[in-house]
């Protein structure tokens, strides 16, 4: 039998795809969103084939879930994602940490509720790739304020929910979902900050091939680790979500065999000398931007995705495929030309 889930910022570009797996799965979903009457922000979801019914939520609010919280399982997806910010704390830290504790405690008002599950992200395992093999044991150590504050943020939040399991002892589980850098289709013209990078290659933004690479995952696949891990009763702790890497050089050698020509890149900068070029031309940058090349660059993630794969029965879509959607997919909202065939 279907059950009823709380879905908490419906609208985001992860939510969707978790709603509609869901409906298709014949579930009921309670999504919160800002302002349900505002039409060019929720008809996506209104057009979704099932029961859905929307409800106002700010996560900034003392208590913004607890009456939408009559619900057998919750998955918290809402929380700000922004590079570039000009108040971390307030912008980014208050309203990623209040928001899961006061979707964890509407959890533990509500003795309906079975089991919460939390969208996290890579950014709480780790500040930078450094060689290790991570996996869910590790735990990001280095960000602040100051450094990949973004990540700070979803290390904090992610940080006070297990804290508040381990003090409260609530009548639910809960289990975690710690993602890479998530691409694939779109429910809205809306471009979310994973993709925006790719449509920031093609419009002439990058001045140089960089040494980056990046972890990716489809976000249908992402989707579907947050159904599992609610429905599997096996499901418990954490799981990174990755599919495998992509270099830069190598997502632009894609988007010309795929006929995305646009303003690529085509100063290669990616070698020792190059890398070293841009760390010091990063402290030209914002803050967020500045911070993210000077620990990123150079280095290679490595990761073991094995209890995504096993717990939760997950099997990646290769990254270029997903990136391929993403392309497709960014073509058909206006956001880049769409592919030259020869």
């Amino acid at each position: 039998m279907g059950k009823t889930v709380l879905v908490s910022g419906a609208t985001g570009f992860i939510a969707g795809h978790v709603i509609e797996q869901l409906l298709a799965k014949g579930h009921s979903v309670v999504g919160t969103v800002r302002d349900p009457g505002d039409v060019a922000k929720v008809g996506f979801l209104c057009a979704m084939q099932g029961d859905l019914r929307l409800v106002a939520a700010n996560l900034l609010d003392a208590d913004p879930f607890t009456a939408h919280a009559d619900v057998d399982a919750i998955l918290h997806l809402a929380s700000p994602y922004i590079v570039n910010v000009k108040d971390p704390q307030r912008d980014l830290v208050d309203p990623a940490v209040q928001g899961t504790l006061s979707m964890l405690r509407a959890a533990r008002a509500n003795p309906r509720v079975k089991r919460v599950v939390l969208t996290s992200s890579v950014a709480a395992v780790t500040d930078e790739p450094d060689g290790r093999v991570l996996t869910e044991a590790d735990w990001n150590s280095k960000s602040s304020l100051a450094r990949n504050p973004y990540y700070y943020s979803k290390t904090l939040a992610e940080r006070a929910a297990w804290d508040f399991m381990a003090a409260e002892q609530p009548g639910f589980d809960l289990v975690v979902i710690n993602p890479f850098l998530v691409m694939g289709p779109s429910h809205t013209r809306a471009v979310n900050a994973s993709p925006e990078v790719f449509v920031n290659m093609l419009k002439g933004q990058y001045p140089a091939v960089l040494a980056l690479t990046w972890g990716l995952v489809d976000v249908r696949d992402v989707a579907a680790a947050h159904l599992a891990a609610m429905e599997r009763p096996q499901a418990a702790g954490r799981y990174l979500c990755v599919a495998g890497n992509m270099s830069m050089a190598e997502a632009i050698a894609l988007m010309r065999a795929e006929g995305y020509a646009g303003k690529l890149p085509k100063l290669d900068l990616s070698g020792g000398f190059g890398t070293a070029l841009m760390k010091l031309a990063s402290y030209t940058q914002p803050a967020g931007i500045g911070s993210y090349l000077r620990s990123h660059l150079g280095r290679v993630p490595q990761y073991d995705t094995s209890k995504s794969q096993r717990d939760l029965g997950i099997r990646y879509r290769p990254a270029a495929d997903s990136l391929r959607d993403t392309l497709a997919d960014l073509a058909r909202w206006g956001h880049i030309a769409a592919a030259a065939r020869g």
